[in-house]
């Protein structure tokens, strides 16, 4: 909550400037976004204009997981054109606020599907799984920082880089379950049952967006041996030959392009595909030998 002063012209010939108090509450905004006419994009603007004129404050607004926003034109919502149209009027104006959005690949051909300017608002910037070395460091440095006298073996070590495949998610994941039963006395640590939790917490619900026939599709992908890259359409073409109802290119593409929708697909800009979750294919590889 910050107290300022709102400057305001006085009226008549000898037009004045009067200061009044103004303090930024929730109130204070609710009653600005309620009296600003127009539709809900005009009094968002209103809103973050009058925090940049009372504040003068650089501000960051950050979204996590940002590749779930998405319009809907059947309910007549369209959140993510709305957030990308407010933002864009703050540019114009040279308002010192910035947006930053992270989530998986399929987020920003999402962001340009809905405003194709909004190339132009972004710099986008990829990050990669760690290396062996940043990945080490994050095993063990909260465990020193921690100071529980909870120290990992150098074989768990390396069973967490490589069953992580370097991705920070799956660090945190693996390596809290692991130095929960350390802490309670266990000394052999079942990776297996692990992955198997892994499995159910974090990929099958987006397994469970695609049909019998999408799920056939991914199952030949993910035996490629560049799965964890990328493929181009022939190779999942001729990998799916031996299939009871093999796939045509035609169909691969149709099919493509609704796992991109699903957010399981992601295509690049040299045309090929990749999953767009990390280490997807790999459940699937254990998934399908389950089955």
């Amino acid at each position: 909550m910050t107290m300022t002063m709102q400057t305001r012209e006085g009226m008549g010939f000898l037009a004045r400037r009067e200061e009044t108090p103004l303090t930024l509450t929730y109130q204070t905004l609710s009653q600005i976004y309620a009296q600003t006419p127009g539709l809900v994009g005009d009094k968002l603007k209103s809103c973050l204009e009058t925090i940049w004129h009372v504040s003068r404050r650089q501000l960051i607004f950050a979204y996590d997981e940002a590749q779930n926003l998405a319009d809907h034109a059947i309910k007549d919502q369209y959140p993510l054109s709305l957030l990308l149209d407010v933002f864009q009027s703050l540019q114009r104006k040279e308002i010192p606020f910035m947006l930053v959005l992270s989530g998986l690949p399929t987020l920003f051909p999402k962001l340009v599907e809905s405003r194709t300017y909004a190339e132009r608002m972004f710099h986008v910037i990829f990050l990669n799984q760690l290396d062996n070395n940043a990945a080490r460091q994050a095993i063990t440095t909260p465990l020193l920082a921690a100071n529980g006298g909870i120290q990992f073996p150098e074989s768990d070590v390396e069973t967490i880089i490589s069953l992580s495949g370097g991705y920070p998610y799956f660090i945190q994941f693996i390596s809290r379950e692991v130095y929960d039963l350390i802490a309670t006395g266990n000394s052999t640590i079942p990776y297996d049952a692990i992955m198997r939790k892994l499995d159910t917490d974090f990929f099958s619900g987006r397994w469970a967006r695609a049909t019998d026939r999408q799920r056939e599709l991914l199952t030949v992908a993910a035996r490629l041996e560049n799965a964890d890259e990328e493929f181009a359409v022939q190779e999942l073409v001729a990998g799916a030959k031996n299939l009871t109802k093999p796939f045509s290119s035609s169909h691969v593409n149709q099919m493509l392009s609704s796992l991109i929708h699903a957010g399981l697909i992601y295509k690049n800009r040299h045309g090929r595909y990749s999953f767009a979750v990390p280490l997807m294919s790999q459940f699937i590889r254990r998934n399908a030998a389950d089955a």
